[in-house]
């Protein structure tokens, strides 16, 4: 293939592709990448002209301010081969809008929703070949954006980059997991960044994530910094609970990131006609219910894990199983129906595949 440009940025094909190296069968979540990657720097307080080339390494100067400072952010979507084998965007117009909220809020300049579309589209395109056929599988998607000005103090970055790269990934999570209900240590305060896909938020789950391991657990359900009593996310996922057979979904906050596949669970949802509340879910209402036999379901929602069962709350009054998932009802069928729109095996009543 030859070298072309579009409008707003430059396609360098690679040459030889690494396809052939992959073994589509048992793809390590993360860890395999694709031939391609989208690179674009904001300077002198405009954006830069782009490029999608090869994958590979950067350098960059020990300096550069987000190593320091933390301006970095990022989003996480997919591509789904379709049923009859093309290739779709799962609601990539939310995404973009997310991370540019997270920009606003992280002093970083925004990205423009045409520029950022056209560059994904064009980058799976030329890498359809790396959307994998397999059962849960996608081409998982990672735009973000980190300050890159070389300078020792504290305020915003005069420049940035901004890129997009992709990998083929299977099921996030294999099993079903067991999540510790996190009463000291705080995944996001009032007015701080939780609502924001900043890294940062990320690196400070880090340590009590793995404290919780130590004690067998696999994730965290994370409550409020004032009371820590309010449920607000599991893990790296929004999360959902079915008491007295209605789902029941932690409010939004800015303390709570605002994930697309927990808004996409939703709007499926009460398009069936089924009951879903949005609102404040406390620890003593989920031991509560759960002693009563009221709390039968519990999962997480998130792009990487799509819905993740849990079997196990650890509560402050200890462990709790819940009920064998033989006999769920509403997790199945969120993951049903969400499949159905992103794989185009069912009805997609909102629009949200872009199709390429």
């Amino acid at each position: 293939m030859e070298d072309y440009t579009t409008l707003d940025f430059d396609i360098v094909p690679v040459k030889v592709s690494r396809l052939s190296e992959v073994d589509f069968s048992n793809l390590a979540f993360g860890k395999v990448f694709s031939d391609h990657m989208f690179v674009m720097d904001h300077v002198d307080g405009a954006w830069q002209k782009g490029e999608i080339s090869a994958f590979g390494p950067m350098t960059f100067s020990p300096a550069m301010m987000s190593l320091h400072y933390g301006q970095a952010i990022f989003e996480g979507m997919k591509a789904f081969r379709q049923e009859d084998g093309s290739v779709s965007l799962f609601r990539p117009g939310s995404n973009i809008k997310r991370l540019n909220f997270s920009a606003r809020r992280m002093s970083m300049p925004s990205v423009p929703e045409d520029v950022f579309l056209q560059a994904l589209v064009e980058m799976v395109k030329l890498d359809k070949d790396w959307v994998p056929d397999t059962p849960n599988s996608a081409l998982y998607i990672r735009p973000f954006m980190f300050a890159t000005e070389s300078h020792v103090g504290v305020r915003p970055s005069m420049t940035y980059r901004f890129c997009i790269f992709t990998c083929p990934v299977g099921a996030y999570y294999t099993q079903p997991v067991k999540v510790k209900v996190e009463q000291h240590f705080t995944r996001a305060a009032l007015g701080g960044t939780g609502a924001a896909k900043a890294a940062g938020n990320y690196a400070g789950s880090l340590y009590p994530t793995e404290l919780a391991k130590s004690e067998g657990y696999d994730q965290i359900l994370w409550t409020d910094a004032q009371t820590h009593e309010r449920v607000e996310e599991c893990g790296t996922m929004n999360v959902a609970f079915v008491i007295d057979g209605v789902m029941v979904v932690p409010k939004t906050s800015d303390t709570v990131l605002s994930g697309v596949t927990r808004a996409s669970a939703i709007h499926l949802m009460r398009h069936a006609g089924v009951e879903v509340e949005e609102r404040e879910v406390t620890v003593t209402e989920l031991a509560e219910a759960a002693k009563e036999g009221r709390l039968t379901e519990a999962f997480g929602l998130g792009t990487a894990a799509t819905i993740s069962p849990i079997c196990t709350l650890g509560l402050p009054s200890g462990d709790w199983d819940l009920p064998n998932q033989e006999n769920w009802v509403v997790g199945p069928q969120v993951k049903k129906w969400l499949d159905g729109v992103r794989y185009g095996t069912g009805e997609d009543p909102f629009g949200w595949n872009i199709p390429l």
